[in-house]
């Protein structure tokens, strides 16, 4: 459950509170009775390491300079100027 900090508008105390997130949110203030206001600052998450990168969640990207094309689009990706051969038919009736 998260820790949320809390300060009264009227006295100036300051506190926190462990909450779920389901529960509502304090308005008063438990020493003076006065209005409360929630706190906000930073996070509680730390990054370590060396970080995250675009590559790291994907395939090695094709060096050839293509946007991921899948064929059909040019250049080398199986496109060539030479007819395929073809395997010449049994002749009949043997």
């Amino acid at each position: 459950m998260p820790t949320y900090a809390y300060a009264c508008k009227q006295c100036g105390h300051a506190f926190d509170a462990v909450q779920a997130f389901t529960d509502p949110a304090l308005t008063v203030c438990p020493e003076c009775g006065g209005p409360l206001r929630k706190q906000y600052g930073s996070i509680g998450v730390t990054f370590n390491g060396s970080g995250f990168y675009r590559t790291d969640s994907r395939t090695a990207a094709p060096t050839s300079g293509s946007s991921g094309d899948s064929g059909g689009g040019g250049g080398a990706s199986g496109t060539s100027s030479k007819p395929e051969a073809k395997a010449s038919p049994a002749p009949a009736g043997s």
